[in-house]
C-alpha cells in the first residue's frame, strides 16, 4: 500500500515536473483590484445595466473571462486582512501579519515573490499601480520590510530588485530622515530612467535600460506623491492605468527576454470604498477594466502563451445594493461627475479664493453640476435638510469673530460633501458596512492555458504558485 501511494506521488511529481518543462505560457498578466470585492463588480455590471434601461448586469471584461472562482482572504494573524498581509499572500503564497510586507509572521523571515521567480527565470518583470509605487500592493511583489509604512525602506528595496519596469504616482515619502540621498537619486544610481507622463514615456522611455514611469511632478503638487486621480477626475494629460498598461506592455517586450511578468493593480477601488464613494468606485472599476481589455487585446494576438489572472487583496467597506425597498436606482450615479475627494478640493478652493462670495447658491450650484441634486437627483425633503444645516455650519465659521479659522470653515466643508456621498448612496438604494476592510470573498478572474486551476473556491495564498506552475517559473 506504501509503495503504490509512493509509486502515485512520484508519478504526479513527475507529471508535474514534464509540465512545467514543456510550458508555451510567457506572458503573465497579474491584476489586483484592491479592495474589489464581489459586490463591487456586481454593483458596477447592475450599474451599466441600469443605464440601458435594463434590471439585471451587463458584464465587464474581467468578469466575462471563463474562469471564475472565489477567494478567502483572512491573513496569519487577523480575520481581516490589511493590504500589506493581503497583497503578501496574493506576491508570495504565504500569510503573514497585518502590516509586514514580504515576511512571514515573525516579522524577520523574508518571503519571495512570484515577480522575484519570474525574474529568475528569465522574464522580464513589470510592477504597476495607480497609486504609490511604495504601497502595500505594488511593495509586496519585491518588498521586504516589518511594516507597509517603511515606504523610505520599501523604496530602497524597489531600487535594489532590478525589475525592468516600475509605473505609479511616485515614491511616497522618498526622501530620509537621516539624509541619504532621496530614492529617486537612489534609483537613477541603480540604473533606471524616470519619466513622468505617458507623452514623455513615448519619447524618451522606450530606450531605456530600466524603467519607472511616474504621473507629472504638477499633479504630485495638487494629489500628493500617493495616487493617479480619480477615474472621475482625470484631466487628458493625466497618467492612466492603461496607459501604464500599454506602455509596460511596449516596453517589456522591447527587453527581449523569454517573455515577461506583469503586475497591475488598480489601487484607487480601496481608496474609494473607504470614502463610501459608490460613484467612484463604480468608475474605478471601469476605469481597471479598460486596462484588463489591454492586456486582453494582448491574449488574444498570443492565445497560447498568455494568461490574465485577476484577484483582489480584500473587500473594502462592505458594499450591498439594498436599503430595504425591493428596488435599486444605481443609474442615479451618472450624475455624480467628480470624486467626493475632488468636490472638497473645489469648494474649498472657491471658498479660499473669496470667502465673502462663498454662498450657498454657490454651493448649490456645484451640487447641481456636479453631483447632479436638483438635475436628475431629486433629493427629498429630509436630505434637503441636512445639507442646508450643514451649511449654517459653514456659515457659522466664516462669520465668527475669527474668521481667518480655515480649518474650521474647511472641515465644515468637507462636512458637506460627506453628506453629500451618504445622499448618493441613500438615492442609488447602496448601503455600506464601514469605512474599513471586510472579510468578504473577493473574485478571482482568469483566461488562459491551464487557468481552469483558479475555478471554484481557493485560498489567496493558492494564485501566486499556481500561476507560477502554469509558466513554468
Amino acid at each position: 500500500m506504501l509503495r503504490k501511494r509512493l509509486i502515485s506521488c512520484l508519478a504526479a511529481a513527475l507529471i508535474t515536473l514534464c509540465a512545467m518543462a514543456e510550458s508555451q505560457v510567457k506572458y503573465v498578466f497579474y491584476f489586483i483590484g484592491d479592495g474589489m470585492g464581489v459586490n463591487q463588480i456586481n454593483v458596477t455590471e447592475t450599474y451599466l445595466a441600469a443605464l440601458k434601461g435594463k434590471i439585471g448586469f451587463e458584464p465587464i471584461c474581467m468578469s466575462s473571462f471563463p474562469v471564475v472562482g472565489l477567494v478567502n482572504t483572512y491573513s496569519a494573524t487577523n480575520g481581516v486582512t490589511d493590504s500589506a498581509a493581503g497583497g503578501t499572500a496574493l506576491a508570495c503564497g504565504q500569510k503573514t501579519k497585518n502590516g509586514a510586507i514580504g515576511m512571514l509572521k515573525d516579522l524577520e523571515t523574508p518571503c519571495t515573490s512570484i515577480a522575484a521567480w519570474a525574474q529568475k527565470a528569465g522574464k522580464a518583470v513589470g510592477v504597476a499601480t495607480t497609486v504609490s509605487i511604495t504601497h502595500a500592493t505594488p511593495a509586496s511583489f519585491y518588498g521586504h520590510q516589518p511594516r507597509r509604512q517603511m515606504y523610505y525602506e520599501l523604496g530602497k528595496d524597489l531600487c535594489a530588485s532590478g525589475y525592468d519596469f516600475f509605473a505609479g504616482s511616485d515614491f511616497n515619502k522618498p526622501h530620509s530622515v537621516d539624509g541619504e540621498p532621496s530614492l529617486h537619486e537612489q534609483a537613477q544610481a541603480a540604473g533606471y530612467t524616470i519619466v513622468k507622463g505617458y507623452k514623455e514615456y513615448q519619447k524618451r522611455g522606450r530606450k531605456a535600460d530600466k524603467l519607472i514611469l511616474l504621473q507629472s511632478d504638477e499633479k504630485n503638487r495638487k494629489l500628493g506623491s500617493e495616487q493617479l486621480p480619480y477615474a472621475l477626475d482625470q484631466d487628458k494629460d493625466d497618467l492612466t492605468l492603461e496607459q501604464i498598461t500599454r506602455a509596460g506592455i511596449n516596453y517589456l517586450m522591447s527587453k527581449q527576454k523569454d517573455g515577461f511578468f506583469f503586475a497591475i493593480e488598480g489601487g484607487m477601488i480601496d481608496w474609494a470604498c473607504h470614502r463610501n464613494d459608490a460613484g467612484s468606485v463604480i468608475n474605478e472599476i471601469l476605469d481597471m477594466d479598460k486596462a484588463v481589455k489591454v492586456a486582453y487585446e494582448f491574449y488574444q494576438q498570443h492565445p497560447d502563451e498568455t494568461i490574465i489572472v485577476i484577484s483582489a487583496d480584500h473587500e473594502t467597506g462592505g458594499i450591498v445594493m439594498g436599503k430595504g425597498p425591493y428596488e435599486l436606482h444605481t443609474d442615479l450615479l451618472r450624475f455624480q461627475r467628480k470624486s467626493i475627494d475632488e468636490l472638497k478640493w473645489i469648494l474649498n478652493g472657491i471658498c479660499r479664493k473669496s470667502p465673502k462670495k462663498f454662498t450657498w447658491e454657490t454651493v448649490e450650484k456645484q451640487l447641481r453640476d456636479l453631483m447632479g441634486f436638483g438635475a436628475g437627483i431629486q433629493l427629498t425633503d429630509e436630505q434637503k435638510e441636512r445639507l442646508q444645516k450643514r451649511w449654517t455650519r459653514i456659515e457659522e465659521a466664516l462669520n465668527a469673530a475669527a474668521a481667518n479659522d480655515e480649518k474650521a470653515v474647511r472641515d465644515r466643508i468637507n462636512d458637506l460633501c460627506e453628506t453629500t456621498k451618504h445622499i448618493l448612496s441613500e438615492q442609488a438604494l447602496i448601503s455600506w458596512a464601514s469605512g474599513g476592510h471586510s472579510n468578504g470573498y473577493v473574485p478571482v478572474y482568469a483566461i488562459g492555458p491551464g487557468t481552469e486551476v483558479f475555478q471554484g473556491r481557493i485560498d489567496n495564498i493558492e494564485i501566486a504558485p499556481a500561476i507560477a506552475k502554469i509558466a513554468g517559473y
